[in-house]
């Protein structure tokens, strides 16, 4: 009798363990632990509601693959049918778009113009971001498969918000009774079988019924190791089937051990020196163009990078539709660095090898953050070459977190970022956000009434080749402005076991996408 009590206690002790770790479940039994994908992601995870922000929307998306988007995008970033099979601009703040027949969420619904409705409604309220890009002021279901987006003023972003993973749709049950966001039940490839609040924890399982075809892994583990040099102990040790970004330089190395490959591709990622204007030294455009020219872009991304990424010129991968193409990187002129920094009134008068000016020196305070690994190194070769030209660096290089006073606070002369380009798919997104005088995302303070001005217009015109062709111009502006010093398109390492098969790089994803038909071998 003492070891049945025991027995029951143990297990009351385990459930009562699951549901304080905030474990929620929707067990399948088809699943195949013989086909399960380890993954090591590369940040913590704290939510998996893609209308709640806080990059859930990306992580149940793009990586545990649970939820879609109405929208999607092609290699070079041109939008195309996914939830939504095609879409017209009715009037100038009406968008209607039919949805694609025989959707099936994972509770066995179907979907609906209803669904969507309740989704994009949810997504608008809980994310002050989305509801500001679509510019949100409702959606009419026309009919069983056709929405109607009403939006405030005209806005031509809107299909291209809806490729933004907070967009992402998901069922009215993935909601309780009181309102209360419990699991997103989407329309992906695999479905949702438990999620671990502590410790980020997801397991997802083959989604059966999965409209675009049948997927190739029955179950996947994503878990969270924020270290590169954790990621890349890891894979090694054979803990993970997959991971991203282990330190690039240790990426070589990992790709000759027997049994591990690592494969490198660009993302729509930019590293850049955020300049902060409101400091009189960067004010002046002269030092911008010296720090800009005092940087070996080519040597950082073969010596730095290992390869991961190539050098920047314009704010734009190349392969963007709307990239201004015609924008180089600037040169390695350590001799021109020096003429800018001359024609400022800074030169070396006491031979420290340091320019100076009234009596002081040159010296920026430059930050980065530890999390993503071409950061840390980067900043160190960026600090290297600027006091070759003869500008003293400060560097500061902390957790992502750790930055938020320093930046209020303004002191910081360049902030070193791996900023994301594509978020939504359309030039203006990043533009607008960066480079406009009140914008919230614009870090180094640039204010140009004619930028201002030529993004107000840019937003009016509904033609695409007339579009692109304006953001060009403004790309270009900014581009010789120096706001932000581009330095090199960002780089991605995808580590992976031989044993994992038909993986797909998708180059539109954010950080990486899982590929829904690769899988790996028993």
């Amino acid at each position: 009798m003492m070891r049945k009590t025991y027995g029951l206690f143990l297990i009351l002790v385990l459930v009562t363990g699951m549901l304080a770790a905030g474990c929620t479940s929707n067990v399948s039994s088809g699943s195949d632990p013989g086909k399960t994908l380890v993954v090591g992601e590369m940040w913590r995870v704290s939510s998996i509601n893609p209308g709640e922000g806080h990059d859930g929307g990306t992580f149940i998306t793009e990586k545990a693959i649970v939820t879609e988007t109405l929208v999607a995008a092609d290699a070079n970033f041109n939008l195309v049918p996914n939830l939504a099979t095609d879409w017209r601009q009715v009037n100038d703040t009406t968008w209607e778009f039919d949805l694609r027949k025989g959707v099936r969420f994972h509770n066995g619904k179907e979907m609906t113009a209803e669904s969507v409705k309740f989704s994009l409604d949810q997504a608008a309220n809980r994310s002050p971001n989305i509801a500001a890009l679509l510019d949100y002021k409702s959606c009419d279901v026309v009919d069983r498969y056709t929405i109607r987006i009403h939006t405030n003023t005209l806005n031509p972003l809107v299909p291209g918000t809806l490729h933004h993973p907070d967009t992402a749709i998901i069922h009215p049950d993935s909601y309780d009774a009181f309102g209360k966001f419990v699991k997103p039940i989407g329309t992906g490839p695999m479905k949702l079988e438990s999620f671990n609040e502590q410790t980020g924890e997801t397991v997802v399982v083959k989604n059966d019924d999965w409209w675009g075809g049948k997927p190739g892994l029955d179950r996947m583990i994503l878990r969270s190791y924020e270290s590169p040099e954790t990621r890349a102990m890891i894979i090694e040790k054979g803990d993970v089937d997959f991971t991203v970004d282990p330190p690039y330089s240790e990426a070589d190395r990992l790709d000759a051990i027997d049994g591990i490959h690592v494969e490198k591709y660009d993302t729509p990622r930019v590293y850049k020196l955020d300049v902060n204007l409101k400091h009189p030294t960067m004010n002046d455009k002269n030092i911008r163009k010296a720090i800009s020219h005092a940087i070996d872009r080519d040597g950082i991304v073969e010596h730095v990078l290992y390869g991961v990424g190539s050098p920047a010129g314009g704010v734009f991968l190349p392969t963007m539709a709307w990239s201004n193409t015609t924008l180089k990187p600037y040169t390695y002129d350590p001799a021109l660095a020096k003429q800018y920094l001359a024609d400022a009134g800074w030169t070396d008068t006491d031979g420290d090898g340091f320019v100076d000016k009234d009596g002081k020196n040159l010296k920026l305070k430059i930050l980065t953050y530890t999390e993503r690994p071409g950061l840390p190194p980067m900043l160190e070769a960026i600090s290297a070459n600027l006091k070759s030209a003869g500008i003293e660096t400060e560097e500061a290089c902390m957790e992502y977190s750790a930055l938020a006073p320093i930046m209020k606070d303004g002191d910081w002369d360049l902030y070193l970022i791996a900023a994301n380009l594509a978020m939504v798919p359309d030039p203006e997104y990043v533009l607008k956000s960066w480079y406009t005088t009140a914008s919230p995302g614009n870090t180094a303070g640039y204010s140009n009434p004619v930028i201002d001005q030529m993004i107000l217009d840019g937003h009016r015109i509904s033609d695409i080749n007339e579009r692109y062709d304006h953001f060009r111009q403004i790309e270009g502006i900014v581009y010789d402005d120096l706001p932000t010093i581009n330095i090199a398109y960002y780089g991605v390492a995808v580590a992976m076991k031989d044993d994992v098969k038909g993986y797909k790089f998708d180059p539109t994803a954010h950080d990486y996408r899982i590929d829904p038909f690769m899988t790996i071998s028993s």
